[in-house]
């Protein structure tokens, strides 16, 4: 039994190796996400005939309990998917915190030899990893949803990476002191401190992020959880886990890289940076003007384009419009205009967000470029249509050295001959500053819901308004 148990786990490894593998590319990712449920399916069954296990009915109620959280959790529109992956990071880094807790206490109680300075280690990284994993992600979802007494902007107060810095610290210290005295008489209060104090800075450090951060925030809390994964691997002596965590930490890390490259930044400055927070010197200045186009207007401007490069940003997820981007990318390319969708990395909430939404509207794939591919062809474009996008296009962050998205790259929407705007208010993007696209000569404002806005334009080629 314990050579198919073995023999099982390295199946389902080599499905979440496949999984990762097929969803590097739009064409194989529905492939990648059935190995991906398989491979996992198959890990449960792997642990669940191991012949320690022994209270079966335990683990039937925890399965109906996934299944009862989980299939409302998967019925959530695609807009409030960056939330639900937050969630699933919470849930995860739960596990890990809840296993290692009681990993401890049963074995400090019982069988004290077992804690070992190698496996008091694990132990406490699972705890503290786990642990801020769990409010972190509670904390970004809570950002993401935009939950009223939890402020998007960064909270931020004197001192304060001084405290958060210093309440890690202080989980580590006496995790070491666990280490070296696994059995000593407050044992258990020093492991309990560690895990609320790994709760606090969860908390803390997520407060100060803003949501501009949120892709790279979801990135590295998906790093915690695998590498509290790859603890818990250690803690139960099961290498299925470890090679799991493993995966899920390196995918993480891997993705918050690109994610920081694309905004140029560090990960320090991400955590630690207050990025988001508003500049009350900059949205004092005066506001220059904001030349507003009529949606008739816009049309014909679409209609007599030879290419259209749409830059679609979070307005665009917020009002759900993805259908009607795809209404009117069918009725330019039916009239012979070439469309494209200029894709920054960092547009919306979570990586790839923007791809996410464009094909559930079908939109083709080979239509979605990402910004380096088209950048060099902005000043060839005639209309370049930027739907809710703030920031990524800001020409502010070529030379601005006194605003916190200076160094980014950006779509460079300016360059194109005429820009649309569609934006909801005259409120700055995440970064809190002004963006000077939209004062510049050949930009022109379309005020309003980007789902309404946008149907309205539809409406224009539709019904014959356009002359």
């Amino acid at each position: 039994m314990h050579l198919i148990g073995e023999l099982v786990a390295v199946l389902a490894t080599a499905l979440f190796i496949f999984a990762l593998y097929w969803m590097n590319d739009p064409k194989s990712a529905r492939r990648g996400v059935f190995a991906g449920v398989t491979g996992m399916t198959v890990a449960v069954l792997a642990t669940w005939m191991q012949p320690e296990i022994l209270h079966h009915g335990w683990i039937v109620a925890a399965i109906i309990a996934g299944f009862v959280v989980g299939i409302p959790l998967s019925r959530v529109p695609l807009t409030a998917v960056p939330q639900r992956t937050a969630l699933s990071h919470a849930f995860g880094g739960l596990a890990a915190g809840l296993v290692g807790t009681a990993e401890y206490f049963l074995w400090l109680g019982e069988h004290s030899a077992q804690l070992t300075p190698f496996r008091t280690s694990a132990l406490v990284a699972e705890v503290i990893l786990g642990f801020l994993t769990f409010t972190g992600s509670l904390m970004a979802a809570g950002k993401l949803q935009e939950v009223r007494w939890m402020p998007q902007r960064p909270v931020t107060y004197p001192g304060q990476n001084f405290v958060n810095i210093g309440v890690l610290v202080i989980a580590v210290a006496l995790g070491v002191y666990l280490v070296l005295n696994p059995t000593a008489p407050s044992s258990g209060q020093i492991f309990i401190a560690i895990a609320a104090l790994a709760l606090v800075f969860g908390v803390l450090l997520i407060i100060p992020i803003g949501g501009a951060d949120m892709p790279t925030v979801i990135s590295i809390l998906n790093a915690y959880a695998g590498l509290a994964a790859v603890a818990m691997g250690f803690v139960l002596d099961s290498k299925l886990l470890v090679t799991a965590g493993a995966l899920d930490g390196s995918s993480g890390l891997i993705l918050s890289i690109i994610m920081c490259k694309a905004m140029n930044r560090s990960f320090t400055n991400v955590l630690f940076g207050a990025f988001g927070k508003a500049q009350p010197a900059l949205a004092a200045g005066e506001q220059k003007e904001w030349k507003q186009e009529s949606v008739e207007g816009a049309a014909q401007l679409l209609e007599q384009a030879r290419n259209v490069v749409i830059i679609p940003g979070y307005g665009m997820a917020v009002a759900q419009a993805q259908h009607k981007v795809r209404e009117l990318f069918d009725a330019l390319t039916k009239r012979g205009v070439t469309v494209k969708f200029a894709i920054h990395p960092v547009a919306g909430r979570m990586p790839g967000h923007m791809n996410v939404l464009l094909a559930e509207a079908n939109i083709p794939y080979s239509a979605l470029v990402e910004m380096d591919e088209i950048n060099p062809e902005m000043p060839q474009t005639d209309v370049a249509l930027v739907l809710g996008a703030n920031d990524v296009v800001n020409p502010a962050a070529r030379y601005n050295k006194g605003t916190p998205i200076y160094g980014m790259p950006i779509i460079d929407a300016d360059k194109a001959k005429t820009v649309i705007a569609v934006k909801r208010s005259k409120n700055p993007g995440f970064a809190g500053i002004d963006n000077e696209l939209y004062s510049l000569d050949n930009t022109w404002m379309l005020f309003g819901d980007a789902k309404a806005v946008l149907g309205d334009l539809v409406k224009q080629f539709g019904s014959g308004g356009i002359h």
